[in-house]
């Protein structure tokens, strides 16, 4: 049952609430008051103390809560060669709040050669003692947000070439991020777990997208990224329905896309989401491959309440039917912050469930850790 690799027994997401400290620099920065220098300044002091504070728990992957971001993936996105941000209509639209009404738009070949987020991992490797880990947001979520509409024609007068140049961009962008040491990446993506969801298979086919053929785009997209991967990168992925201030987006379980996602898709872990009645049952398992890894979003995130400890073994035990414990990972079911507004739980809720991941995670498996 010991593993020494990603992911690991104990896992999570990787967004932190952002700390006081953090939450007053960037304020002070929107308003102009300090400067870039002095919110990175703020930005390094406080990531040490989440590094030192995952590690005090007990994790073995350690992130940088992404402490530098305002979101999970538009920080990202928009710092793609051809990529900006621009006002858009409105927010994305959780149930009952929209975000910020703001969206990526791509005006010119697509690229990465040199992505800032890089040396944000840099930062990350030098504090961290267990293994850090970068999260990136999957390529589907820039053609998702906003569709056709978002991609400049001229550009790109056919979508084909668009998921090509976009697939090489998140290629150079990985490539990066290993040559700087980053042997632990996580993608980051809503597309699979929306097209489980009716109502975001309308929205798709009402803006001229089939929803029966994006999933197999996203797969050719992701794979191209993963294509010549090193062996010693483990590549993950979190499938999520959206998270926003405790809110979501889409329902549904996993059974429309488990097939084309675990066996199609060229990646070694899943982060699943199974924390409500929304996320469906563990069925989806059973078309899990030998040789892949899921982690079983048991605890959520969205609010503060803490698990039992005999409810997530009884939940790993069923979740064991479909699919070998060996197999199986815990983590919480999505991040902490997916935007620097945070979800509505208090930081000493959100360690407290993640010591719980750990300690639950030993017992089951002798040993918080995963890998082989």
């Amino acid at each position: 049952m010991m593993r020494s690799t990603p992911p690991f027994r104990a896992d999570h997401v990787g967004s932190i609430l952002r700390t006081a400290p953090l939450k007053d620099a960037r304020e002070k920065f929107a308003a102009g008051k300090i400067s870039a220098t002095d919110l990175r300044m703020v930005e390094d002091i406080e990531i040490r103390k989440i590094v030192a504070k995952q590690e005090e728990v007990g994790l073995e992957s350690i992130t940088d809560g992404e402490f530098r971001r305002s979101w999970w993936h538009m920080d990202f996105l928009s710092a793609l060669d051809g990529v900006e941000m621009i006002d858009a209509d409105q927010g994305i639209q959780f149930t009952g709040v929209q975000t910020k009404a703001t969206a990526p738009r791509v005006f010119a070949k697509l690229g990465s050669k040199a992505h800032p987020h890089i040396d944000h991992f840099r930062f990350l490797a030098a504090c961290a003692t267990k293994t850090p880990k970068q999260s990136i947001p999957s390529p589907s979520m820039l053609h998702y947000r906003g569709g056709r509409k978002m991609i400049n024609m001229g550009v790109y007068p056919t979508m084909d070439e668009f998921y090509h140049d976009l697939g090489q961009a998140y290629k150079q962008a990985i490539t990066g991020f290993y040559d700087a040491g980053c042997r632990y990446i996580q993608i980051d993506d809503c597309s699979f777990a929306y097209l489980c969801d009716p109502k975001q298979r309308e929205m798709l086919a009402a803006r001229g997208d089939d929803p029966t053929k994006q999933g197999d785009i996203y797969v050719g997209m992701i794979n191209a990224a993963l294509k010549d991967k090193p062996a010693d990168l483990a590549a993950t992925m979190h499938v999520c329905r959206g998270n926003f201030r405790s809110t979501f987006i889409s329902s549904g379980g996993y059974e429309p896309i488990a097939d084309l996602m675990f066996n199609k898709l060229n990646i070694d872990g899943y982060f699943l989401e199974w924390d409500n009645d929304r996320s469906g049952g563990f069925e989806p398992l059973r078309f899990l491959p030998k040789g892949k890894t899921v982690i079983l979003g048991l605890v959520t995130s969205k609010t503060g309440a803490l698990e039992t400890r005999d409810t997530l073994l009884r939940r790993i035990d069923e979740a064991s039917k479909f699919a070998p414990l060996d197999q199986l990972c815990l983590s919480p079911q999505c991040g902490f912050a997916s935007t620097e507004e945070g979800n509505t739980l208090a930081e000493e809720e959100q360690w407290a469930k993640l010591k719980l991941v750990v300690d639950v995670a030993k017992e089951v498996w002798g040993s918080a850790n995963a890998g082989k």
